[in-house]
């Protein structure tokens, strides 16, 4: 199956709350969703007297994503902690965010989904760096956990996230420090989620970023349960190449079903290339990669695929890329089942008539009558002339 949506809530959406989004989506005819955890603003408090007791999940109006032990800083989520009652001198994080304001919310917002058959996924803060300040990697780890815990509530099935700049010194140094991040962030999910959420990891449109097509592949092949992302727009822009024709998008499609277990997570849009590492997402119309050979090679055969436009037009170039994926597959169903044309009769041989050809009855000719002799009109003057003729001549 072969979804189609927005990374966002859609612009055309008269509600703003991530539950208008996805009933405005499911409307125009799209089946799927990356919600965006884009702005993060915790609030970290001691918990309450009437709070002790309750599951972090239970509070009303604080969307709780961390608790912290009694006596302990710690320095990303603890599944214990989450799981088990709160105590008393406990500290938790609570997120300000505007599309949930607790967990039953979430879990309101998790059965209109599935009501609506609409797939959701999420995506992480954007801006993550692993090798700066000590805050900064704590702060990039956190917020990938946190996008997890959202996850889980929503009933998403992917946290989709960056990796972040390389570090100094030797690049296959910060490619295997990011991969056991990777794969303590993986395994955490794992734990927490039951295995409902897993990590998704896209591509890289920027050189000193880590996200090569090569880079995205080995780590899901290493890691278990990791994700590849196949961001077109990202990958055009790293590797410089047009994907004009669908012979060249083919075995990028091939390489990430392949990598993905058959279930494909692709973003698109249009992009314009600048110099390097410098590019810009377009509408799909204005920008210079184009969704029709994409759409003829996932028209050739059944992929499950979600196709999220991360376009400035969201659910407008989502619906495009439906359009055209949805001519390519007529054009390819009207190809296979046209009708067979008859066979051509071979030509007749010289003087002869062919032995499967039946022969024609002879049809008598018609008598030819003889030619009638034309009616002259004749005139009282004629007449009369004629008569005085033949007096002259004796008749």
């Amino acid at each position: 199956m072969i979804r189609f949506g927005p990374a966002g809530i859609p612009l055309s959406c008269k509600g703003r709350t991530l539950r208008d989004g996805i009933a405005d989506a499911h409307h125009l005819g799209l089946a799927a969703l990356e919600v965006q955890f884009i702005k993060v603003n915790p609030l970290l408090r001691p918990v309450l007297d009437e709070e002790v007791g309750k599951l972090p999940k239970e509070l009303v109006q604080t969307l709780v994503v961390e608790v912290s032990p009694v006596g302990k800083e710690s320095i990303a989520p603890t599944i214990p902690e989450l799981e088990s009652p709160l105590k008393r001198r406990a500290s938790l994080t609570a997120l300000t965010w505007s599309l949930a304001k607790d967990h039953p919310d979430l879990a309101q917002t998790r059965a209109l989904a599935r009501a609506l058959d609409v797939d959701l996924t999420l995506h992480a803060p954007y801006y993550v760096d692993f090798f700066g300040s000590q805050e900064a990697r704590e702060r990039s780890l956190r917020q990938i956990l946190w996008a997890g815990v959202l996850a889980d509530g929503l009933g998403a099935r992917l946290t989709v996230s960056h990796l972040g700049f390389y570090g100094p010194g030797v690049r296959e140094d910060s490619i295997q420090e990011l991969t056991q991040i990777a794969r303590d962030v993986s395994k955490w999910l794992h734990e927490y989620t039951h295995g409902e959420v897993r990590l998704a990891i896209e591509p890289s449109g920027h050189p000193d970023v880590f996200g090569s097509r090569e880079e995205i592949l080995e780590l899901a092949h290493q890691i278990k349960g990791i994700v590849p992302v196949l961001n077109l727009p990202h990958v055009a822009a790293r590797e410089r190449i047009p994907l004009e024709t669908a012979d060249q998008i083919r075995p990028l499609i091939e390489e990430f079903v392949a990598a993905s277990h058959g279930n494909l997570y692709l973003n698109f849009s249009g992009v314009e290339l600048y110099g390097p590492g410098e590019f810009r997402l377009t509408p799909i119309k204005r920008g210079q990669l184009k969704f029709d050979p994409l759409a003829e090679v996932l028209s050739e055969r059944e992929y499950d695929v979600s196709v999220i436009s991360s376009s400035p037009l969201l659910e407008h170039d989502a619906m495009y890329m439906k359009l055209l994926y949805e001519r390519a597959l007529s054009r390819r169903w009207a190809k296979r089942h046209q009708p067979a044309k008859p066979a051509a009769a071979p030509a007749p041989g010289k003087g002869r008539v062919p032995p499967h050809a039946p022969a024609r009855p002879a049809v008598p000719k018609r008598p030819v009558a003889p030619p009638r002799r034309p009616v002259v009109a004749r005139t009282p003057s004629a007449v009369a002339r004629a008569r005085s003729h033949g007096t002259e001549h004796g008749h």
